[in-house]
């Protein structure tokens, strides 16, 4: 296969990609098109021993970032269509908006994320906390935690303090999750599946949805009761025993996207 129809496929990831690097259609696609000349005027740019879709943003940022003002500038959006997707976006640094465009938007894992920015795997771990703690820095929120463990429950607490959120309980059962947002509104909700009194945290969960609009995320140890195939399913789900990293970046995520929050259907 032809270096051109392998990297075909990806020519929209890296548009989209450049878009939100750029902040605006047309720098980013000036961008896109300055990294497909260099390729195409010297192929060896695109190294073979890494898939080709990480290499060829590898590439793209060689470039991106061969411009000084593009290390240093802060970015603004043009349209509203582009400031309501990325609205929490040009607040953050111009590395570690990189790094969490790599990991939220294209599902770059972090050694593609290393491979891609030319870092070593420490330095792509840093950078992707920065983003965390800058997001959280613009995005500070109340967060409502529906979890019976009491271990895991407080381990979730001291992930959202470290943050830099507040927490406004953790809820055994469905009845205590209601009681809690009676007098503060969460921004954010993370919920187990099964509560102590043997009642639903996602029961808790849609109930809560019915009065204020924000972004959940499912933490359990069940996530096939969840994934269906049937919509709506969860944006944001992560299987028990989980990672700190993985509740890091999904807080950060959900927060950044701002995602339409839904009630999730049950299972069948």
């Amino acid at each position: 296969m032809s270096l051109s129809q392998t990297l075909a496929p990806q020519l929209p990831y890296l548009r989209r990609f450049a878009r939100a690097v750029a902040g605006d259609q047309i720098g980013g696609d000036a961008y896109a098109e300055a990294t497909l000349n260099a390729i195409i005027t010297d192929p060896d740019l695109i190294d073979p021993l890494l898939a080709p879709r990480v290499a060829l943003y590898r590439t793209f940022l060689q470039i991106w970032n061969s411009i000084t003002v593009n290390r240093q500038a802060a970015i603004s959006f043009p349209s509203s269509d582009e400031r309501a997707s990325f609205q929490n976006l040009s607040a953050l640094t111009p590395r570690s908006r990189i790094t969490f465009l790599l990991h939220a938007v294209e599902e770059f894992t972090l050694e593609q994320i290393a491979a891609a920015l030319d870092c070593d795997l420490d330095e792509a771990t840093r950078l992707l906390e920065l983003a965390g703690r800058e997001i959280a820095e613009q995005i500070e929120t109340d967060v409502l935690i529906i979890e019976d463990e009491p271990v895991i429950g407080m381990d979730l607490e001291a992930i959202v303090k470290e943050l830099g959120h507040h927490v406004i309980g953790i809820a055994r059962t469905h009845e205590e999750a209601l009681r809690a947002i009676k007098d503060t509104k969460p921004g954010l909700i993370m919920a187990d599946l099964k509560l102590a009194d043997g009642s639903s945290g996602l029961n808790a969960a849609n109930d809560i949805l019915e009065t204020v609009t924000v972004p959940v995320i499912f933490i359990t140890a069940f996530p096939e009761k969840l994934l269906t195939g049937s919509a709506p399913e969860p944006a944001f789900l992560v299987n028990k025993p989980f990672q700190s990293d993985t509740i890091r970046a999904l807080i950060s995520q959900a927060l950044f996207f701002q995602q339409n929050a839904h009630r999730v259907a049950h299972a069948s």
